[in-house]
């Protein structure tokens, strides 16, 4: 087997086995030694922690106080407590629009393509971004952007795209050659008025459990530092921090609306973009596809994937704070959990997208999640769910935060992409959809 061939097999199977076990008929009753529950009867009973009442006991009335007192507590207990604490925007970095804009697919976009270097040493920790705009546009359009498992030069039969690399677990650089894995429709974004762009998250740091190494938590640690400590950023906020950064550029660029920009990711990088949403408010809108356990799913349902799975040693403990295996016997003892991640995002409109089958994930703990988060919306003048009664694969919710359920298991499917345009003409464009 090819080199290149032998490394996407290796990825497939990193980043979606879960996925492939959610559609089973049996799902497996161990993953990594630990049991794993799919029965409803045997949730029991949780409470969650209050997301109206600050730490000293006060109620919030207003939305004075949730901006400056307990918004702010509620990120600061994710920073310290899951995803850990980042650096800011590095005074060195700098962008190089190599491609400026050139006319692409069939004359139906315009095509430019940046490198961020995020030190003054361009050798080395940079990210490409790709991004099409639709040709003939007038001003500045909303952007899709898209924070993907695989290098740009896989997204879309365009030969002037930069070729991009994968990992290697031994910290060696593949080339990416271009399949059916990780290929994207951006002629539906661009006949619709948005813009597409796209980043393969390994540009900012491997995803393994050494790729600290090789990515940009390696570049922060201090003198003497092995690993980050325990309340500083697993991988997952690190490719949260990447796409900050490439926000940086969208504000710099008049052709994108920055203002308008629609984060989506799947999987881990579901989870990715929801804490990014939640973090990063200059962030338009947010799609998160199946972010399950550690994402938008209620951990202390305790059903499917849980915090002990996450942070196994043999698993993905590398893409959370070292803080957060410390609730892996007992989520119920962690005063934050997915309604205050949900919560966080309003404002601005949130879709949770999620799969029938995909148990792994928890698509009703993902919907319970959107359920309690729901008085933050209302506090801040916008429309939650609306309901609280779980709706069957297929029927959609589209309000500022919305839901929806295909019928499937794990990630994304291409109609899911309908619905994806359908909620963002919605919200940016202001076209009436039920």
């Amino acid at each position: 087997m090819k080199t290149h061939k032998l490394i996407t097999v290796i990825f497939l199977t990193i980043c979606f086995l879960p996925g492939i076990f959610s559609q089973q008929n049996a799902p497996p009753k161990l993953v990594a030694g630990i049991p794993v529950n799919y029965d409803e009867a045997l949730v029991g009973s949780y409470t969650l922690p209050e997301l109206l009442v600050t730490l000293n006991g006060k109620k919030v009335r207003n939305t004075k106080m949730w901006y400056n007192v307990r918004r702010p507590e509620i990120v600061r207990m994710f920073e310290e407590l899951e995803y850990g604490k980042t650096p800011g925007r590095p005074a060195d970095m700098s962008f190089n629009v190599f491609d400026k804009g050139t006319p692409a697919l069939d004359g139906k976009a315009i095509r430019k393509q940046v490198t961020v270097y995020f030190t003054g040493d361009t050798s080395k920790y940079k990210m490409d971004i790709l991004i099409y705009l639709p040709a003939g546009a007038s001003g500045p359009v909303p952007l899709f952007l898209n924070l993907g498992f695989m290098p740009n030069n896989t997204i879309t039969d365009d030969p002037g795209i930069k070729p991009g690399y994968m990992w290697s677990r031994d910290g060696k650089r593949i080339p990416a050659k271009a399949g059916s894995f990780g290929r994207m429709n951006v002629d539906l974004f661009l006949s619709n008025g948005i813009g597409f762009a796209s980043i393969n998250y390994a540009d900012i740091e491997p995803d393994f459990a050494d790729g600290y190494k090789y990515g940009i938590r390696g570049y922060y640690l201090k003198p003497g530092q092995k690993y980050p400590a325990d309340d500083e950023w697993g991988a997952i906020a690190a490719w949260s921090w990447g796409l900050s950064r490439a926000m940086d550029y969208f504000e710099t660029d008049p052709q994108i609306d920055s203002k308008k920009v629609i984060l989506f990711g799947v999987s881990r990088l579901g989870k990715t973009v929801l804490w990014t949403g939640a973090r990063d408010t200059r962030f338009g809108m947010v799609i998160a596809s199946c972010s399950g356990e550690g994402g938008a799913a209620l951990s202390r349902r305790e059903y499917g994937e849980n915090i002990k799975h996450m942070t196994d040693s043999t698993r993905y403990f590398y893409q959370f704070c070292g803080n957060r295996r410390k609730f892996a016997d007992d989520p119920s003892s962690c005063p934050i959990d997915a309604h205050m991640l949900v919560a966080l995002v309003a404002p601005r409109p949130l879709l949770l997208q999620t799969g029938e089958t995909d148990y792994w994930s928890d698509p009703k703990g993902e919907f319970l999640a959107a359920v309690a988060s729901e008085p933050v919306w209302k506090l801040l003048g916008k429309k939650g769910l609306g309901t609280d009664v779980m709706p069957p694969a297929g029927k959609v919710i589209l309000n500022d935060l919305g839901y929806y359920m295909h019928a499937g298991g794990h990630g994304a499917m291409p109609d899911d992409y309908q619905i994806f345009i359908k909620f963002i003409r919605k919200h940016f464009f202001g076209e009436k959809i039920e």
